[in-house]
């Protein structure tokens, strides 16, 4: 059997993608356990959790609990399972709210109207627009499923970036792949100590 993968996104195929690639993809939150993949030259997308090789990467299922006063929990909660919830309600104050993710989502849309991406992100829960193609998103999706949604409402010369506040995480789309590189990178070197620099005397 192959071991290269291909992705589909909102009808697009992309790829094909090495282990080290996809384990990457998952570990990033870009690759859910239901994100359709195909191996080498299938022809038949399946959800990446049923593929032999990429399950074991996949963190086990777990029920999302509410906290014990019923509220949302505050950001910055470490250790954080990003499994999928349904929406249970819209609010940002006084509703019971199994654990949230805070969104940062950002647009650049030149072929295709921002008013669908729009619509898309209001489904997903509370969204407040902070500039013409910029939003903070409370919902209670996990990141992967939040880019996944909107990569559907994004043309070909569209760009995404949805950064997860709550678990420090980021997505993006359609950057190509020296872009792609390059974000990683930096989004790498946050995990790394500071260089520390001495004065010559």
């Amino acid at each position: 059997m192959s071991d290269t993968w291909n992705i589909s996104v909102g009808g697009r195929s992309y790829g094909p993608y090495s282990l080290a690639q996809m384990q990457s993809f998952i570990a990033e939150g870009r690759l859910a356990a239901h994100s359709l993949v195909v191996r080498g030259s299938a022809e038949v997308f399946r959800p990446a959790g049923t593929d032999d090789q990429l399950r074991a990467f996949f963190p086990a299922e777990k029920t999302p609990t509410p906290s014990a006063s019923g509220k949302f929990l505050t950001a910055g909660r470490k250790g954080d399972d990003d499994s999928s919830a349904p929406t249970l309600s819209r609010s940002l104050e006084g509703e019971q709210r199994r654990d949230c993710g805070r969104y940062l989502i950002l647009a650049d849309m030149k072929s295709r109207s921002i008013s669908g991406l729009e619509e898309e992100i209001q489904k997903l829960g509370q969204m407040l627009q902070l500039l013409p193609q910029a939003w903070l998103l409370v919902s209670e999706q996990n990141i992967s499923s939040v880019r996944n949604t909107l990569v559907q409402k994004l043309g070909k010369l569209d760009l995404l970036v949805v950064v997860d506040a709550t678990r420090n995480k980021a997505a993006w789309f359609n950057f190509g792949p020296e872009a792609d590189a390059r974000i990683r990178r930096v989004w790498a070197a946050q995990n790394e100590p500071p260089a520390v620099h001495s004065a010559a005397g």
